[in-house]
């Protein structure tokens, strides 16, 4: 495994901690390391933490690669989505501590996971992709769909607006926000809940819940992948 990735394990808790430069840029090889410690969390039967660097989790998908070709960029988002997708059928617990910014696909994250825990501060969270010229995805539309609050879903889907991380809590993006002093102590009483779930019951009753999501957001996966341009 590269170093795009953080992994440390504690205490049947996994952290995955996102470690790719100033805006932690989602990039073909970062979501390659991810599902690689997805992999190894998988093995070791732990509760996943993902985070990243004091004031940022992800400004989402590395824009090089987005500007450098639509076969690129259909690539990315494809295995972005496929990712996204995996994390909300995770058998184990996934949680996101956000320690900053969570913009595009950082956003992303956050809906595609458990239990969302953000930090106080002038922060960004939202998807952005209309404000930036992108027409946003299928699979990026019915994951919004599935996990927004639904008076802000077309605020932030169709109209891009960004909300700080309180507001993130009404939108849906977090479950909770803390000062920044609590912010480790939250990720670890959290995360030690989660661990004491029966993770079996805990797997099959994501499947139940979230089946329509899923079968939903797999189509969708599949209608951005057959087309010419999103």
């Amino acid at each position: 495994m590269t170093n795009l990735v953080g992994y440390q394990l504690n205490d049947k808790v996994a952290t995955l901690t996102l470690q790719n430069g100033k805006v932690n840029a989602i990039s073909p090889q970062l979501v390659v390391d991810f599902n690689e410690a997805l992999d190894r969390a998988e093995q070791d039967e732990a509760v996943v933490v993902i985070t990243g660097h004091p004031g940022m989790l992800s400004g989402g998908y590395d824009l090089n690669v987005m500007k450098s070709g639509i076969e690129n960029m259909k690539a990315l988002v494809s295995s972005g989505s496929q990712l996204t997708r995996r994390l909300l059928s995770f058998p184990f617990p996934v949680v996101v501590a956000c320690p900053g910014h969570a913009i595009a696909k950082g956003a992303f994250l956050l809906l595609a996971s458990d239990y969302r825990i953000g930090v106080e501060g002038e922060f960004k969270i939202g998807l952005n992709e209309v404000a930036i010229g992108m027409t946003m995805h299928s699979a990026g539309i019915e994951l919004a769909r599935g996990r927004l609050a639904p008076v802000f879903f077309n605020r932030s889907v169709i109209c891009a607006e960004m909300v700080d991380p309180k507001g993130a809590v009404k939108a849906g993006f977090l479950d909770m926000v803390v000062p920044a002093e609590a912010f480790e102590t939250t990720i670890a009483k959290v995360a030690g809940m989660l661990s004491q779930l029966n993770m079996k019951a805990h797997a099959q009753t994501k499947l139940k819940a979230r089946k329509e999501l899923l079968e939903t957001l797999d189509a969708a996966i599949e209608a951005d992948n057959n087309m010419v341009l999103f």
